[in-house]
């Protein structure tokens, strides 16, 4: 198998992290555990199927890890590895960027940033 040339590395993390919900699912997952009912409660747009789907990719990438409970009924929990705890900068960094460009386009980003305890820190 050809091995993947990248022409600069931010390529390599935008595989990992890029596309609309992914960093929304690890900022989430920063706050702790979450089952998959949760997260997609969290995130009311997201089609339970893309969801899915997130994850998968996440954990593949070693960036999440998915813990079974051997109970009935099954019960299933996503947290943040080791290797995806080292994002925590880069995905603070972005909260930051987005809720000043959210003051500098809107002014009072209240008006476009719903309630919710992943934006307390950012008002």
């Amino acid at each position: 198998m050809k091995q993947k040339k990248y022409n600069i590395s931010v390529e390599a993390t935008l595989e990992v992290i890029g596309g609309k919900w992914k960093c929304v699912i690890l900022c989430h997952l920063m706050r702790g555990k979450k089952r998959t009912s949760e997260l997609k409660r969290l995130m009311p747009d997201i089609t339970q199927k893309m969801l899915t789907q997130q994850l998968r990719e996440l954990e593949a990438d070693g960036v999440i890890d998915r813990i079974v409970y051997n109970q009935v009924p099954p019960k299933v929990e996503y947290e943040l590895s080791e290797y995806g705890s080292s994002l925590t900068g880069i995905l603070d960094a972005l909260c930051m960027w987005g809720s000043s460009h959210l003051t500098k386009v809107y002014g009072d980003k209240s008006e476009v940033l719903e309630e919710g305890i992943l934006n307390d820190n950012l008002k």
